[in-house]
């Protein structure tokens, strides 16, 4: 069997449909670019069709990535397809992704189509896509509750057609391993040009199976797995992205495959999708949780001590943790400012933009002497977030007292005039959120209110994410400070400049 197991990484279009998680064009491309540091072959990059936003997500995508394919979905119709076709015409290697439904359930109930009519679309839209691209894939939607015998009749008919991977979804994630991976084996050696494609599976996590049923399908034939940084995804979320390579690349002796992913990357990358949708990683999550390479039983400590390998089947360091090393303070300067964001696969779009972080630096150096790695990627998330400032925090003081109610009062920068407001609250977090709200009238709500510590010990900063909705948007604002009041005010107006922006879309679900 082959031994190249494709990943194909849908952070960007699946991953967004996590109720809040929808993301700016300029975060979809931080994304991107750290996906193909990390080296995933396909890049699933948004539904060109959903929205004029994601087609220029998409589109941004496209023309910034060399090293990966860049993909876009499409439902099998004619104005869908030919979107995606020129959201990816960009790229250096495209691929579309179209797909229809398959299952009883659905071709009766939201299709209201006939079998016969869904394989004549589906032959269809696979002649739209060659217009554009000869890497076409075909999804065959809710394939997990599908009759196989007409699984087999619309592969056969679209491998005939022109396309070159094949993708079984289990949408719902109803499947089970043993089952999935029969039907796996029985679909690739049942339909005539099974192995003229690549087979694929994209599993949901709704049973907590997806990981699993994946790895059952690579053992039965499949050679690529969608999945997801962090398991992001709509619902119970998808396959996890680090889950699928480690245990490919740890098990070698189960898995007769392995993918070309920078292992090293790994954190990295689950980090920085953390932060800008606001969606931590839970401590014990496998591979990347903050607990995943510690040891607290004295058994397993004295175990690791004297021979790593007793109790630890992979190395931290081959997935991209580090321990928390001093690397930088407030005597530090922009060269070394500048080479160790480098070292950190950190994009500096401009020197202004260097100049802006290097002072920002220089602040937080004042207030915490030990600077982390941690501390320096969440200043240049901080710093690569912001849109333009309408809203801007100049000042602010705080005022929480045992008996008595908190109270906030602050100073805003508003479209280049400055504003002062004062409120009281349950907490001064709450009194702060009120007194910027007195000045900007949002009419927004407040859908999350999420604080992580960057590093440990009283002196970390704390960073922040605000999720605010308005009018059917929803997005996500950021912020960190070592004071945590400070930060959720940053956070706040972070978000309030999004709005104010318009720099987000409607979920692409909308």
């Amino acid at each position: 069997m082959n031994d190249q197991l494709i990943i194909f990484d849908t952070t960007l279009r699946d991953g967004e449909q996590s109720p809040g998680a929808s993301m700016t064009r300029d975060e979809k491309l931080r994304i991107a670019r750290q996906l193909e540091r990390m080296k995933v072959n396909v890049i699933e990059a948004g539904f060109a069709a959903a929205s004029n936003g994601d087609f220029e997500a998409v589109k941004a995508v496209a023309e910034a990535i060399r090293e990966s394919t860049v993909c876009s979905l499409a439902r099998a119709n004619e104005n869908d397809i030919r979107r995606a076709g020129e959201a990816i015409r960009p790229a250096a290697s495209g691929r579309i992704h179209t797909f229809i439904a398959t299952s009883p359930i659905h071709m009766e109930k939201k299709l209201r189509m006939t079998p016969d009519q869904v394989v004549e679309q589906a032959v269809r839209a696979i002649g739209w896509a060659k217009e554009y691209t000869d890497d076409i894939e075909f999804s065959a939607e809710d394939a997990g509750r599908s009759e196989i015998d007409f699984l087999c009749r619309i592969f056969e008919a679209v491998i005939k057609a022109g396309a070159t991977t094949i993708n079984v979804p289990d949408t719902v994630g109803y499947n089970v391993p043993e089952q999935f991976a029969e039907t796996i084996r029985r679909l690739i050696e049942r339909v005539p040009g099974s192995d003229k494609v690549v087979w694929s599976v994209h599993c949901h996590n709704d049973l907590g199976l997806a990981v699993a049923n994946s790895l059952a399908a690579v053992r039965a034939g499949a050679r690529q797995v969608e999945c997801t940084v962090n398991g992001l995804g709509e619902r119970a979320g998808n396959a996890s992205l680090e889950e699928i390579v480690m245990a490919v690349r740890t098990r070698k002796d189960v898995f007769q495959c392995d993918t070309r992913v920078d292992t090293t990357q790994i954190v990295p990358a689950s980090k920085l999708v953390s932060g800008i949708t606001g969606f931590p990683v839970q401590p014990n999550k496998a591979i990347v949780g903050a607990n995943a390479f510690a040891h607290e039983s004295g058994i397993h400590q004295d175990g690791v001590l004297k021979h790593r390998e007793t109790y630890e089947i992979m190395r931290a360091e081959d997935v991209g943790w580090s321990t928390n090393k001093l690397v930088m303070g407030k005597h530090s300067g922009r060269n070394a400012f500048r080479s160790r964001l480098q070292e950190l696969g950190v994009d500096i779009a401009s020197e202004e933009q260097l100049n802006h972080a290097f002072a920002r630096f220089k602040e937080l150096a004042d207030k915490k002497h030990e600077i982390f790695d941690e501390d320096l990627q969440a200043l240049m998330s901080d710093e690569s977030s912001e849109p333009k400032e309408y809203f801007r925090l100049l000042s602010s003081s705080f005022h929480s007292e045992t008996g008595e109610i908190p109270c906030a009062r602050v100073t805003l920068a508003v479209g280049g005039a400055e504003a002062k407001a004062e409120s009281c609250g349950s907490g001064p977090v709450d009194a702060a959120f009120k007194a910027i709200e007195v000045v900007a009238k949002s009419g927004t709500e407040l859908l999350l209110y999420s604080v992580n510590a960057i590093t440990t010990g009283t002196d970390a900063q704390g960073e922040v994410t605000v999720r605010l909705s308005k009018d059917g948007r929803v997005v996500n604002g950021q912020g960190a400070d070592t004071d945590i009041i400070v930060a959720s005010a940053k956070a706040y107006l972070n978000a309030l400049n999004k709005i104010q922006a318009g720099a987000e879309k409607m979920n692409p679900q909308v």
